[in-house]
Order: C-alpha cells, then structure tokens, then sequence
C-alpha cells in the first residue's frame, strides 16, 4: 500500500541536491507524523511546545540525522542554542526547513554555510508584498503572477538569512537584501543592501530554486574554501 506523501518526499529528496554547490546530504520527512524519539536534551528542549511544533521539531531532527548517515557521521544529538537554531556537530553545516506536509534536512561537510527553504508554490498574501519585497523587486515581479513570484522572493530571502547567519548572528528584516530572480536558469542573487558582518553592502549570494512536489524550494551555498577563514 503506497503511503500518502511518500512521493512527494522522494521527489524533494532527489531534486535538493542539485541546488547545491557542494556535495550534501538530504532527507525528507513528514511533519505530520507521530513524534519521533529524541535525545534527552532535545526533548527537554521542546517539552513545552505545542505537539504541532514538537512534530515539526521532531521531523527536522530526524531528517537531520538521517542526512548525517548519508555523509558518513554517525547520528547524534542536534540541541539547540539559545538563539534557537541547531549546534551542527564540529565538521558538518546544514540548514532544515518544513511546510505542513514537508520537512527537509540538508548537511554538507563542504560548506562554512548552506540555507534551504521550503514554501508551498501558491500565491503570498498581496498585503503581504510590500513587507517582503522592495519597489524595485515588486516592478520586477508585476504581471498576473505577481503573488506567486512574491512567494518565491520570499523564499529566496530566507534561504539567503539562513546560510549568512550562521556567520554574522546577525537577526534582520528583509529589506537587508535585494533578490534578483533568473526564471529561465532558475537562478538567483541576494545582494546586501547594508553591512551585515563581515558581509559589506553590495556583496552578493547566489543561489538556486526548484519548483518540485508542490513547493518552492530555494537554496545558497557558502563554499568553504571561500568562506573558511569566516567561521
């Protein structure tokens, strides 16, 4: 009998990798699932969440260690630190994103840092639009779809926060960046619009998307023989 779901998390678990520029490990897993066993530190961590974040939670370290298999790390616990994101075990970055019916690990042992985001492919909220995107991005993005491409800025803006934080610390809105999307190649920028660390304004990410299994995937990659003296 074919589990619900279960294609959809093959199909993102093989397209994930190519939007990468460094070898990773990726696993999918499904939020909606029971609970899955924790270490003592991440159950203590999460006791007092609702069920819906602890099965998100749970989902996310569990493809994490899943990930960790695949490049070779023996799994172990995932804690998280006071500004609520993962300690990656010393060698391994990585990045984990959900939707309702989706959660997706992805590590690399090649990377000072990787952000992936996951969004279901429909429409942003239209009042939604000037906070995520800037004039400039909205006259990009104009047409019919505009909201669905607004999604897609959306997710590409996070990934990009999510692969320089680990680097700065640094917790900001999304006017820091301007996202510049390549729909043909399926290609983006990132590029700071202030100082953000040792990111100077100008400085640009590229990144990758996929529209696959229903959802906007996007993905940056901070090659470690780039950014090794950084972390």
């Amino acid at each position: 009998m074919q589990v619900a779901g279960l294609d959809n998390r093959a199909i993102l678990k093989a397209a994930a990798p190519a939007l990468f520029r460094v070898p990773v490990g990726v696993a999918v897993t499904d939020p909606r699932g029971p609970v899955a066993d924790l270490y003592q530190t991440e159950t203590d961590y999460i006791a007092r969440a609702v069920v819906g974040r602890q099965c998100e939670f749970a989902a996310g370290r569990t493809a994490a260690r899943d990930a960790m298999r695949q490049l070779g790390q023996p799994p172990c616990a995932i804690p998280a630190g006071s500004d609520r994101a993962p300690i990656w075990p010393a060698g391994l970055t990585g990045s984990i994103s959900h939707t309702k019916s989706l959660c997706v690990a992805v590590l690399s042992r090649d990377a000072a840092s990787i952000g992936i985001d996951l969004e279901e492919a429909t429409p942003l909220d239209p009042q939604l639009i000037p906070t995520i995107c800037t004039l400039d991005e909205q006259a990009q993005i104009a047409g019919a779809d505009m909201a669905l491409r607004a999604k897609l800025v959306f997710s590409a803006k996070e990934a990009a926060y999510k692969a320089q934080y680990p680097l700065t610390k640094a917790l900001f809105g999304f006017d820091h960046f301007t996202v510049a999307m390549d729909l043909t190649k399926q290609t983006f920028t990132a590029t700071f619009q202030v100082d953000v660390g040792r990111f100077k304004e100008g400085d640009v990410l590229t990144g990758r998307f996929a529209d696959v299994a229903g959802h906007f995937v996007t993905a940056v990659t901070l090659p470690l023989d780039e950014y090794e003296g950084w972390i």
